[in-house]
């Protein structure tokens, strides 16, 4: 049989996805385009904004309208808690966040004598964490590694969740195990990823910190780059930088996250930290690791959010010094307590604070990448791109540097200006 993936979303979703392509390689099966005939179809779906449900059931439907006569399945975080919606775009297998093993099952048994399948768990009552294969299909210089799965924070504006259930960590000698499988195959980078890996560890025994997991990662393949996943401030402390800091393969890129920099809107998130501890976890990473790239997301137009409120987080940002951003205009999720809230902003005032957050990340992210020309950055290259070899630096921006066949070829570039949301730089001899 062939298969097709379609996926939407996080790091995981796009990890959960490469281990099903190699779940049905294994059983004998070929992966094929989406763009192409295949006889089933994998839609692998996010469900964090309500822009995101509004992709998915964009693609269920389009898929179920080129392929009438092909088995569609649907997966992730949107069928987890809207699987009626699902039901009534045509899916024929359904499946939710987890068992991804028991999905692609499914998905062949439809396969066979054409019937709708369901497989539908309560995520709050999941307990062991899924391994799932590591890497992809295709040649690629990057991998992700999953070690964490599920979250228990419950911010007020945040469904994920409901959707992913509590915290299940990866065995350490699982993870270190992949990754030294992910090295043989020829990977140059491991993202570590997971929904929320700050919490890795919790509900292993001894309850291990996340730092004793990138120690011993960073020196399971010392030739490797590994590089963190989104990380709460609470984990980033004086021992976790001190520690960190002694791995030389540890990328210098740390993506922090904020939703907001103000503390009465931090409140109503129900985040874990004031604005006063955050800017301590970002004083720490850049004592340890000098011109580091931290990086963050930031909600403007969260209810109730007053323009004093908007206000103070864009003096904080801006005190922050982020390398690049990610902005979201708040998205109202039936099912968590932000939507109940007052103070609900209509589209105007989303799209304005936008615009205003993002003009302050722009100015942030030139003056952070100017900051670098001069420098030499040790590039990992991936694919062309017009007259340019393209990659990235430790700190995760991309690099342009003319040169030809440089595939997964890591190589010092002098950096000698600014190239779209880049750098430009010359390979050194």
């Amino acid at each position: 049989m062939r298969f097709a993936f379609y996926t939407l979303g996080c790091k995981t979703n796009q990890y959960e996805t490469q281990a099903m392509e190699r779940l049905l390689q294994d059983m004998g099966h070929s992966i094929g385009a989406f763009s192409e005939k295949n006889d089933g179809y994998i839609i692998n779906t996010c469900s964090v904004t309500a822009v995101a449900d509004k992709k998915n059931r964009a693609v269920i439907r389009r898929c179920r309208r080129e392929h009438p006569e092909a088995v569609i399945g649907v997966c992730g975080c949107y069928t987890q808690h809207a699987a009626q919606a699902v039901r009534e775009l045509g899916a024929d297998v359904i499946g939710g966040s987890g068992d991804r093993q028991g999905f692609l099952e499914l998905m062949l048994s439809a396969l066979e004598d054409r019937t709708h399948r369901e497989s539908l768990d309560n995520a709050l009552g999941r307990r062991e964490f899924e391994v799932l294969p590591a890497g992809g299909l295709e040649e690629r210089t990057r991998a992700m590694l999953k070690v964490q799965d599920g979250c228990v924070n419950f911010c007020t504006y945040c469904i994920i969740p409901y959707t992913r259930g509590p915290v299940r960590s990866a065995p350490l000698a699982v993870a270190v195990d992949q990754a030294r499988d992910l090295a043989a195959r020829g990977y140059r980078e491991i993202v570590v990823t997971g929904i929320e890996i700050a919490s890795w560890g919790v509900d292993l025994p001894g309850k291990p910190e996340l730092a004793a997991l990138v120690e011993a990662l960073c020196r399971a393949v010392p030739g490797l780059r590994i590089r963190l996943g989104s990380l709460e401030p609470r984990v980033v402390t004086e021992d976790f930088c001190r520690r960190l800091s002694a791995l030389p393969n540890l990328c210098p890129q740390f993506h922090l996250s904020l939703q907001s920099g103000c503390d009465t809107v931090l409140q109503r998130m129900k985040r874990k930290y004031d604005t006063g501890r955050y800017f301590e976890s970002v004083c720490l990473l850049r004592k340890y690791f000098p011109n580091c790239a931290v990086t963050t997301d930031m909600i403007v137009a969260f209810p109730g959010e007053t323009e004093e409120e908007f206000a103070q987080s864009l003096a904080f940002i801006r005190k922050c010094g982020f390398a690049a951003m990610h902005i979201f205009p708040y998205s109202r999720r039936p099912g968590t307590p932000a939507d109940k809230m007052p103070g609900q902003h209509g589209n105007g005032v989303k799209e304005r604070r936008s615009r205003e957050a993002m003009a302050a990340a722009e100015e942030m992210s030139r003056a952070y990448r100017e900051s670098l020309i001069g420098t030499v950055q040790q590039v990992l290259f991936e694919e062309p791109e017009g007259e340019f070899y393209t990659g990235h630096a430790p700190n995760y921006i991309k690099v342009y540097a003319p040169g030809r066949d440089l595939h997964n070829q890591l190589l010092p570039v002098t950096i000698t200006g600014l190239h779209r949301e880049g750098l430009e730089g010359q390979i050194t001899p």
